[in-house]
C-alpha cells in the first residue's frame, strides 16, 4: 500500500519546486518528442492566482504537482508531474481520487486529459486510472492523445 499523501493549493514559495519538478518529470521526453514537452515552458506565476495549481506531498517534502481548471461539462487536467525518486508509489491514484473529489463537488461529469504520444508511459497510466482515449491530433506543435474519465 501506497503511503498516504497531502494535496495543498501551491503558493508563491513552491514555484522554484513547481519549475524544478517539471524538469526532473518530463526532461526524459525532450528528446523523443524533439523540444521541451509544454509543462516544462509553463508559466506557473500566472495559474497561482486562480488557484489551479496543486501540490503533492508526502512525509518528507513535496513529491510533485498537478494544474487543473474547471471548465463547462469538467474538470481539465492540464498537468501532474510527480518527481522520478516518487515515481510508482501510487501518488498519480491518489492525485486522481483528489480530483475525482474536486469535480464531483462542482457539479462536473468527468476528467479530461491530454498527453504527448511520445510518453508512452502515460498511455498505459491512463487507462489503468480508468480514463478511455477520445482522440488523437496535433495541437501547438504537439501530437497529442486526449482521454476522458466518466464520474
Amino acid at each position: 500500500m501506497s503511503q498516504p499523501c497531502f494535496i495543498r493549493p501551491a503558493t508563491a514559495a513552491d514555484v522554484p519546486f513547481l519549475q524544478a519538478c517539471a524538469q526532473s518529470a518530463y526532461e526524459i521526453y525532450i528528446a523523443a518528442i524533439g523540444q521541451k514537452p509544454a509543462p516544462m515552458v509553463f508559466n506557473f506565476e500566472a495559474h497561482l492566482a486562480d488557484h489551479t495549481i496543486e501540490v503533492i506531498e508526502q512525509t518528507g517534502g513535496v513529491a510533485g504537482y498537478m494544474v487543473w481548471n474547471l471548465m463547462d461539462k469538467c474538470l481539465f487536467l492540464d498537468s501532474i508531474a510527480i518527481l522520478p525518486s516518487h515515481q510508482g508509489k501510487g501518488l498519480a491514484s491518489q492525485a486522481m481520487r483528489h480530483l475525482e473529489a474536486q469535480a464531483k463537488a462542482n457539479g462536473k461529469a468527468a476528467i479530461e486529459l491530454y498527453t504527448n504520444e511520445k510518453m508512452t508511459g502515460n498511455l498505459t497510466l491512463y487507462p489503468h486510472l480508468g480514463f478511455v482515449e477520445t482522440d488523437r491530433r496535433q495541437e501547438d506543435g504537439f501530437n497529442r492523445v486526449f482521454f476522458r474519465k466518466c464520474l
